[in-house]
Formats: C-alpha cells, sequence, structure tokens
C-alpha cells in the first residue's frame, strides 16, 4: 500500500513538472523545393485545373427513386384579411351592463 500511496504522490508532483517542459521539435523541416520541383508542380496544378473544366454541368438529377416520391405539400392559402377587419372588436372594460 505504501508503495501505492508513494506513486501515486510521484504522479501528482510531477505533472506540474511536465507541463512546464518547452515543446520540443526533434524533426527538423525538409529542404525546400528546387525550382524544377516547383515549375512541375504549377504545370500539374495547371493540367488539373483544365481537367476540371473539361467536366460538364450535370443538368438531370440522378436519383432514381424521384419518381416514386410524391409531391412536396401544397402551402395552405393565407387567411382573407377584408372578413377578418370588418367584424367589430369587442373590448373589455367599459361600462355595459349584464
Amino acid at each position: 500500500m505504501k508503495l501505492f500511496r508513494l506513486a501515486a504522490v510521484l504522479a501528482v508532483l510531477a505533472g506540474p513538472a511536465y507541463a512546464q517542459m518547452p515543446n520540443l521539435n526533434l524533426l527538423q523541416e525538409g529542404p525546400g523545393k528546387t525550382p524544377e520541383e516547383k515549375a512541375a508542380e504549377a504545370e500539374r496544378e495547371k493540367a488539373y485545373k483544365e481537367t476540371l473544366k473539361k467536366i460538364p454541368d450535370s443538368k438531370a438529377s440522378n436519383d432514381p427513386w424521384g419518381g416514386m416520391r410524391s409531391d412536396p405539400p401544397k402551402q395552405p392559402a393565407p387567411p382573407k384579411a377584408s372578413a377578418a377587419t370588418s367584424a367589430p372588436k369587442k373590448t373589455k372594460g367599459g361600462t355595459a351592463a349584464n
């Protein structure tokens, strides 16, 4: 039990110390690209963009179940405003005797 307690105390004390360690990057960045590699990459990118322009736009839907679905539900017509405004409004309060 003492061993477990000692391990727990060390773990608690080591946490803050580990957090203060600097972030070391042991892997160096690779060398830059040569002008020939840059030119080849630019040429590949240009060819890729030209190929994308050759793809035709899809006009028709590719939905095989499109004919099986029903039409979307129709929106109900808005109520007529003239019928609602012509009726007199009842007001609360006042001097009406019951």
